[in-house]
């Protein structure tokens, strides 16, 4: 079974800066072809962050992260990163890491072959 864990949440004053990551319970990693980060405030649906293509390295962000937040990955320690700066009030949400073995890495959170637990991430002014 394959399990994905985040890591790296916290509660930080606007302006700041946290990493998150994600790291695949089994040796599968190489096998993924999408990774992704979603986030879910409190009484929104979950939406995309950002994505990327693990083979080729190729990145897609949603508009209201654009400049602020950028998505990684480190082959060699399976581990899937977002780290976010500039951080606002409206950042605040749960943040989950999710990957899948093909399709359109551009597909909804509920599309993705596996997710994780999630992360929170609390942004105060």
């Amino acid at each position: 079974q394959v399990h994905l864990v985040e890591s790296g949440g916290g509660s930080v004053q606007a302006g700041g800066s946290l990493r998150l990551s994600c790291t695949a319970s089994e040796d599968i990693y190489d096998n993924f072809y999408c990774l992704g980060w979603f986030r879910q405030a409190p009484g929104k649906e979950r939406e995309g962050v950002a994505v990327i293509y693990r083979g080729s390295g190729n990145t897609q962000y949603r508009d209201p992260v654009k400049g602020r937040f950028t998505i990684s990955q480190d082959n060699s320690k399976s581990t899937l990163y977002l780290q976010m700066s500039s951080l606002k009030p409206e950042d605040t949400a749960m943040y989950y890491c999710a990957a899948d073995l093909g399709g359109y890495c551009s597909k909804g959170p509920s599309e993705y072959q596996y997710r994780g637990q999630g992360t929170q991430v609390t942004v105060f002014s």
